[in-house]
Order: structure tokens, then C-alpha cells, then sequence
């Protein structure tokens, strides 16, 4: 079965071909990144209307470059939920139409199930595991028991870690995406140089959760009261331990979740799953089974959305034509039954 995945949830306008839930025919992403740069972050009305002139071409080139006819595409998988809603549309909406005209079914996905299906596309991965889905918009600790069987064990009770990142590379104009320039000017910094503080979160059951306004605040606005003198107070120093202090808070509560639940495979998703020192913490630990997907798909992609499309479609799920998007799902909250 060949699947057509389209991703517009944010500012990635992605389509890719999909055959058998696995194998990558094609994998198209056009960003936005150089439309929102001015702005140094997302401006929703801007993704959405670019989605609406990038959609058509972006699919031409996916079905192009897999070297396939459109006859041959089985069906649709498409972004649904969560993200922004005007962008969500443009991607549905289309999904609706092309499946419609052609007489093919399409699923809606979602987004949160998609990243954590990514690594799938490059390796067999056993269920039950670890779930670490780390984005711009979302941060989540959770087990998995199966394709979409997640029991969410913490969240952020705040900013998002990719949030975080992107709003001190703002505030300090390290540059955008802020999670990418953070990363690259880390590379020449020293952590030590400063010794930001972990969140306490010691009122209510916090164990799993993060917290990021603490860091952000003692980052942006009290310097020089984490400042180790011996280093200098560059911009390589201030990302570099920031970076550190950010991966390690959700470090440690990832290792409470292993250690609790006795699960040592672990499978990181998002855009952060990109991060260099996240990715060589947990490479590094040989007691753990850790599967992370390449670069191109830890990002926004219609690969992971055609993937898990493929999941559905096969076992005879189609959703209505009546389907519509939503900007949060509620299942992904601490707790949700």
C-alpha cells in the first residue's frame, strides 16, 4: 500500500509517499524558515497562507520524486491535531478533496503519535517503551504500549523545551531557529560558565514534569547571579549552559521514568530529538536500548504522518469527510484517562 502523507501543522509544508508503512519513497519539506526569521519565531496567519500557495506543488514534487503515478497512491494521511489551527486546515482540506476526487480514503493523524512513530521508518522497535517527545510546542514522558497506546507519565507544566530554547536565542539574538543556533554556538561555549538552576516543583506530584520558566527567567534576566567569573560571559558560554541545563532537567526525569517503570528502551521524537547533547547523553548509555530518527525526520515531515497513516488505513480505518482539526488534544495532558 502506497500512502500520500501531508504535514502542515506549523510551518513545515511536507508531503511524502510511504509504501507498506515503512519504506520512503519520497519525503518533500519545504520550511518557512526564511519567511519567519524577520519575526524570530512562527507567525500563524503567515504559515497558513503560505501553506495554501506550497501545497499543490510540494505534493507534485512528493509523487514526482517517488517515481510514482497518482493512480497508484492507496490513500491519505493527514495532519489533524494538534498545532495551528489555520494551518491544520490547509492540509486537511486538501486531504479531503484529493482523496474525495479520487475516490481513495484518507485517515486523520496525529501529530503526537506521528513523531513518536518516525524512528519506526529506520528501525524495528519493540513495544512497551519510553516515549520523549520534545518539540517547540510540546514536551512529553510517556510509555508506550503500542502504536497509540500512550499513558502519559509527565509533561511541562509550562514552556515547552523547544519554547525555551527559542525564546533566550531571541532575547539574546543568537539567531533562528533558536533551538538550532543554540545548539551550533554551544558547540564553542563551556557549560560551566554558568550554573542555572533546576525547577524545584516540590508542591503537588510533579515527579515526570518539567519546568522551563525558571531557567528562562534566570537565563534572560539574572545573568550575573549564576555567572561563574572564571569564564567569560559570551553568547558560545550562555548557550552551552543553557543547553546543558535545559537537556539535563529533562534528563533526570527521564531517568525517574525508566527507573520506576523498569523499561530501558527508550524512543526520542521532535524537533529537539535533533539536539546534539541530548543525543549523545542518551547514545552513550549502554544500558539502554535508545532508537532516535535521523535529522530529517525528528522535524515536522509527511513521512512519519504517511507511516502511521499506513497503520490505520490497512486495518480498514477511514475517517469522515466531516473531520476538522483541533489546536490541542487533550489525551496528552498528565493524567488524562
Amino acid at each position: 500500500m502506497k500512502v500520500l502523507g501531508i504535514e502542515s501543522s506549523c510551518d513545515e509544508c511536507s508531503a511524502a509517499i510511504v509504501e507498506d508503512g515503512k519504506r520512503i519513497l519520497s519525503n518533500i519539506v519545504a520550511t518557512q524558515i526564511e519567511i519567519h526569521r524577520p519575526y524570530s519565531g512562527v507567525v500563524p496567519e503567515i504559515a497558513s497562507r503560505t501553506h495554501t500557495e506550497w501545497i499543490l506543488p510540494v505534493v507534485r514534487s512528493a509523487i514526482a520524486k517517488a517515481g510514482i503515478a497518482e493512480s497508484e497512491i492507496d490513500g491519505i494521511a493527514v495532519t489533524s491535531r494538534p498545532g495551528l489551527v489555520g494551518s491544520l486546515l490547509v492540509g486537511l482540506s486538501f486531504a479531503k478533496g484529493y482523496a474525495y476526487s479520487r475516490g481513495i480514503p484518507f485517515v486523520a493523524i496525529d501529530h503526537i503519535l506521528a513523531h513518536l512513530y518516525a524512528p519506526h521508518l529506520e528501525f524495528e522497535i519493540e513495544y512497551p517503551f519510553i516515549g520523549l517527545l520534545v518539540s517547540g510546542g510540546h514536551t512529553i514522558i510517556c510509555v508506550a504500549e503500542s502504536v497509540e497506546d500512550l499513558r502519559v507519565l509527565g509533561t511541562t507544566i509550562d514552556d515547552a523545551c523547544g519554547e525555551a530554547f527559542d525564546k533566550i536565542a531571541k532575547f539574546y539574538n543568537l539567531g533562528y531557529p533558536g533551538g538550532v543556533a543554540i545548539d551550533r554556538l554551544a558547540q564553542k561555549g563551556r557549560s560551566e560558565a554558568f550554573s542555572f538552576p533546576f525547577p524545584s516543583l516540590h508542591k503537588g506530584d510533579h515527579r515526570y514534569d518539567v519546568s522551563y520558566s525558571g531557567l528562562k527567567t534566570a537565563a534572560a534576566n539574572q545573568l550575573d547571579q549564576f555567572w561563574n567569573r572564571a569564564y567569560e560571559k559570551s553568547p558560545e558560554n550562555i548557550a552551552a549552559s543553557f543547553q546543558k541545563t535545559a537537556i539535563d532537567i529533562l534528563l533526570s526525569r527521564l531517568e525517574r521514568a525508566i527507573e520506576d517503570t523498569g523499561i530501558r528502551r527508550v524512543v526520542a521524537g521532535g524537533g529537539v530529538a535533533a539536539n546534539s547533547y541530548l543525543r549523545k547523553c542518551l547514545s552513550e548509555r549502554k544500558d539502554l536500548q535508545v532508537a532516535f530518527p535521523s535529522l530529517a525526520l525528528c522535524t515536522d515531515n509527511g513521512a512519519m504522518v504517511a507511516g502511521l497513516g499506513h497503520y490505520y488505513l490497512a486495518r480498514g480505518e477511514r475517517s469522515p469527510l466531516g473531520t476538522t482539526v483541533s489546536a490541542r488534544v487533550a489525551r496528552f495532558k498528565r493524567g488524562y484517562p
